[in-house]
Parts: structure tokens; sequence; C-alpha cells
């Protein structure tokens, strides 16, 4: 199978829609808005560089917001940053490279602070996060933070490629691994919330490679600096395939988690839990109470398509799914599955997320999404699903919306 030739290429992309946001439970009023929502990208073709700009104009066509547009998408400066959807400098496996924009399902190297995190979980607050990074033999590093525009999530992971330190360069880079990763919450955009650092240390062996795939052990150790009693521990297998059509990662890991510190605790129901933890009536996630016990985390991805497997818009299929089952009966997953179908001219994608599950006060969130191609370059989507906005004196008010439009766009 020949690979296409990378060449520069660009997307121009325009969304009208209708977008209706409605109240549950009797908690607020329905408003109405008609949405525009402008796309443009460049791409080089070769995974070196890639920008995506744009960002939905709500202008309020019923409800409290009516004939204006809406304040919530553009009251921080936070919110601004959201006019970059993806910034991508540097290939795979450059000594530097970079990306900025919205993180989805974003993890923290070897994931046991950050993982499968989103930033833009909360619908009233739309940043710009972002990662750099480098390495330069036997060192690999990884830098983050939430918001670029604002004082939130920060944190960095450094991995040592001990085969490397200590016998000179290796046949297969990153081999047996040292790493160290600290994250800091500084609470201060997107709303206050509780300050918050937690730390870990985590050590991978691979001990199978393969052409297309390779088996890696791991086992880590983590807690709260400064904060005697507060500490997890993690021991896992991983195993991971590559090929020109399929990318795949599956991971188990067993833990075992005290004080409160939990491996993950920076995740897809951050957003959400940094005002009002899951199963935690009235408290943040960085002060509720976490029962000592533990747990087994599970996660799988499967990115695959029949012909390349390029960009993101180009995938058959893009699966991804985590779930974490607790000793003493409280279970969380979320997941999102994507399809492109009848010549790619039909996506379906859906996704969900359930905290909690299993104890009182569970959190679920569900959405979906879809397109249909009917005419060359217009097509037609719908979406809608369900969702949580933190309020004043750290509450969730919970609502649902529904969108329908029409959508045009040029490629080269």
């Amino acid at each position: 199978m020949l690979r296409p030739v990378p060449r520069w290429g660009y997307l121009v992309r325009l969304e009208a829609a209708t977008l209706a946001l409605l109240p549950r439970q009797g908690t607020g009023e329905a408003a109405g808005f008609g949405q525009l929502s402008p796309l443009l990208v460049v791409d080089s073709g070769d995974g070196a560089f890639s920008v995506s700009v744009g960002a939905p104009l709500r202008l309020g066509l019923w409800g409290e917001h009516g004939g204006r547009v809406r304040r919530e998408d553009w009251d921080s400066l936070s919110d601004f940053g959201g006019l970059v959807r993806a910034l991508q400098v540097g290939a795979d496996g450059a000594p530097l490279g970079g990306w900025a924009g919205a993180l989805e399902r974003y993890s923290l190297l070897s994931a046991h602070l950050v993982r499968r995190y989103s930033n833009r979980t909360n619908p009233d607050y739309q940043p710009a996060g972002a990662f750099l990074t480098g390495w330069a033999a036997p060192l690999y590093v990884e830098a983050f933070t939430s918001d670029v525009l604002g004082a939130r999530l920060m944190g960095a992971e450094v991995e040592v490629d001990l085969e490397h330190a200590l016998f000179g360069k290796p046949r297969q880079r990153q081999r047996y691994t040292l790493s160290v990763s600290a994250v800091r919450e500084w609470g201060r955009a997107g709303g206050t919330s509780p300050a918050l650092t937690l730390a870990h240390l985590d050590a991978a062996a691979v001990v199978r490679v393969r052409p297309e795939h390779e088996l890696h052990l791991l086992a880590g150790f983590g807690g709260k600096p400064g904060r005697g009693g507060a500490w997890g521990a993690v021991a896992g297998v991983g195993a991971d395939w590559t090929t020109p059509t399929l990318l795949a990662s599956l991971r188990l890991e067993a833990r075992r988690q005290r004080g409160g510190f939990r491996q993950g605790f920076f995740g897809p129901d951050y957003e959400l839990g940094r005002f009002l933890a899951a199963g935690a009536p009235g408290q943040p996630a960085a002060h509720a109470p976490f029962p000592d016990g533990d747990s087994v985390h599970g996660e799988a991805w499967v990115a695959w398509d029949a012909v390349w497997l390029g960009g993101l818009l180009q995938r058959h299929l893009d699966f991804s799914l985590g779930a974490e089952v607790f000793s003493w009966g409280r279970v969380d997953v979320d997941g999102r599955a994507a399809v492109q179908l009848f010549g790619r001219d039909v996506e379906v994608a859906v996704e969900g997320l359930a905290v909690g599950v299993g104890k009182p006060g569970p959190r679920h969130l569900f959405s979906g999404e879809a397109r249909w191609r009917f005419a060359g370059r217009f097509y037609a989507l719908a979406s809608g699903g369900t969702l949580l906005r933190p309020q004043a004196g750290g509450t969730l008010r919970p609502g649902a919306f529904a969108s329908f439009g029409l959508g045009v766009d040029h490629a080269r």
C-alpha cells in the first residue's frame, strides 16, 4: 500500500445553525440562538505544521439573550483562546513540538496525574490549552497548561531513558524509563476553585518489540506534597499497535489509593468536579473525601481507516474508552465513538461520561452528532445532549442542548 505524498492543503468551512439551550428539572429559562461557525484549516501535509482557527458566534433569538450575542461565550480573557481550535508545530518524534487549542482526552505522558482530561467540559469556559514536548537524549520532557491565557492547570513530566544514561545510545529509544511529574492547579480562571498540587514517580519497561506492536510494563507511586498519608501506588501492563491504517492502544492497571489521593485525579470530569465533586454534596474535588481502597483501571483507543490513517478528519473509526472500578463500589466510565459511512458522506459520533456510578449523587453527561454530505460541498448537521453549568456557590445547573443546521466547505 502506497502512502500519499505529503502536500500543503487547506479547508475553509462555514456552518449556520439554530441552537436551543433547554433547562432540566425546572432550573431556568429556555433560550434559542442563531449560530454561525467559520473555520479555516491549513496543513503542511507531513504532520510538521497545521493550524485551525474559528469560533461559533451565537446571537440570541429568544429568551434572556434575545437580540444579543451570548455573553457567556466572551465574558473572560480565556474565552478568546477558543478562537484557536488547533495549532500543531513539529511532527511526531521531532526534537521539539507543540500543540495549542482544545484539549480532548489529553493525558500527560505516563498519565497518572492527568488522564483523558478535557478543558472544555464546562460549556461557559472555552480556553485554549497547550502542551510542549522536547527531547535531548537521554531526557524527554512534556509540559502543558489547560489555559494559555489564565492561571489554571499547569504541569510537566521529565522522563529519563535509563539505558541511554547508563550504557550509551541504545538501539531503541525509551525502552527503559524513569519519570517524575507534577501538576499545579492555580484555580484562578474559568471561575475560582481550590489550589492543589500533585506529584508522581513512574517506571516503565518495553518487554516485547515487534515491527507493528509492542508490550510494556509499568509501575508508579504518587501523592500530595506536604500532606502525609495521601498517596497512591499503581502497576500495570500496556500494548500498542501501529500500521498505516491502524493505531491502537490498550492499558490495564491495578491501583491502591490512600488519604484522598487517586491516580488520574485531573480527568474527564475535572472541569466540573473542581467546583462540585460527584457524590460529595457541596464540596469541590480538592476537598471532597475519597475513601481508601483499591481499583482496576482500563483504557482502550482505536483509530482505523480503510485507506490510510491521516489527520483527524479521515478516520472510518475513532474509538476511545476508559473505565475505573473501585473496591468500595464506585464506577467511573467515559468514552467516545465516531464512524464515517457511505463513502465518508455520513459521520456519526456519540460520547458519554458517567462518574460515581453505584454511589449517591452520580454524574452523567451524554451527547451525539451527525453530519450528512448531500451535495458535494454542502452538508447537514445535527447535535444534541446534556449539559452541566457551574454556578456561583459551587453548584451545577443541569441543562440540555439541541442544534440543527447546514454547512459548506471547500478543501484543496
